[in-house]
């Protein structure tokens, strides 16, 4: 997700997007970890990341209101 489209969502759908991706990344690294299938192993890290510019976004938007 790219940062301009992070930044036009509100706090609760922020909120919601972090954790759907929390969850997508908890499968990510199971699949990973117990059964070595993961085909790209950068998506582990992107994932990580697309999870900390929501929490940066969100932060902001928070000292905001």
């Amino acid at each position: 997700m790219k940062l301009q489209e992070i930044k036009e969502k509100t706090i609760d759908e922020l909120k919601e997007l972090i954790l759907e991706s929390k969850k997508e990344l908890f499968t990510l690294k199971m699949g990973h970890n117990k059964l070595k299938q993961l085909e790209n192993t950068a998506s582990i890290s992107n994932k990580k990341r697309e999870i900390a510019r929501m929490k940066t976004v969100l932060r902001q938007k928070e000292l905001n209101v």
